[in-house]
């Protein structure tokens, strides 16, 4: 099992410089300015914009998207040859096809997902639903899977109000971060940098400031 630490146990990459480059900002929170996640993927956002100038951020904030369930015509019209779909199965898709063209479009992703539950926000797993889609972002190659988004890069922001540390007691409680390393890898996205923000709760309960907690996830972000 991969080694973690309280603030970035994935292996740290610096952030890339392109010219031209496009990163996709997600968020997941519902707690917004008061988010621990929210502040650090917006901390990366402000770095990545320092050092490509001329890159483009695309924003796409979850809580603020009515995401409906997967449900049986969704799943229908995916499998469907999409010279067959009708104009309701084109329309049930629609929402799907946006959020990939997203993704497609971006050479880094940098997500904000807090930890509920020991899990993903229900938000958070909508969106996935929605793009992991057979012929979009994986297929079938000779009868293996393979995912179709290769070269892009994932860094994904987790606050979580207990801590998860690797080889303790509670890191078997953490199902957020194999999570994202196992569905944009089942997507062909292996570069997937996930950084830990362990013990907000220590701030509910008045043990630590809101910057003290901040400050040395901030300063890894912008030595990176």
């Amino acid at each position: 099992m991969r080694k973690r630490s309280a603030i970035s146990t994935y292996p740290p990459t610096p952030i890339q410089s392109y010219i031209m480059s496009t990163l996709l900002h997600v968020d997941s929170s519902p707690l917004f300015e008061k988010s621990i996640s929210r502040t650090l993927a917006a901390e990366f956002v402000r770095v990545w914009r320092e050092k490509n100038p001329l890159g483009r951020v695309s924003r796409r904030d979850l809580v603020s998207l009515d995401i409906p369930p997967i449900d049986a015509s969704w799943i229908e019209s995916a499998f469907l040859d999409p010279a067959l779909r009708s104009t309701s199965q084109q329309a049930s898709l629609a929402l799907s096809d946006q959020l990939i063209a997203e993704l497609i479009e971006a050479d880094e992703i940098v997500i904000g997902v807090p930890m509920h539950n020991f899990s993903p926000p229900a938000k958070f797993k909508l969106w996935i639903d929605q793009i992991v889609r057979v012929g979009k972002t994986y297929a079938q190659k000779d009868g293996k899977r393979v995912g179709l988004l290769s070269g892009k890069t994932v860094h994904a922001f987790v606050a979580s109000g207990g801590m998860y540390l690797a080889d303790s007691p509670t890191e078997k409680f953490d199902f957020v971060s194999p999570y994202l390393h196992t569905v944009f890898s089942y997507m062909g996205i292996d570069k997937v940098h996930v950084h830990s923000a362990g013990g907000t709760a220590a701030m509910l309960f008045g043990n630590v400031s809101r910057d003290a907690f901040l400050q040395p996830h901030i300063a890894a972000i912008d030595a990176s």
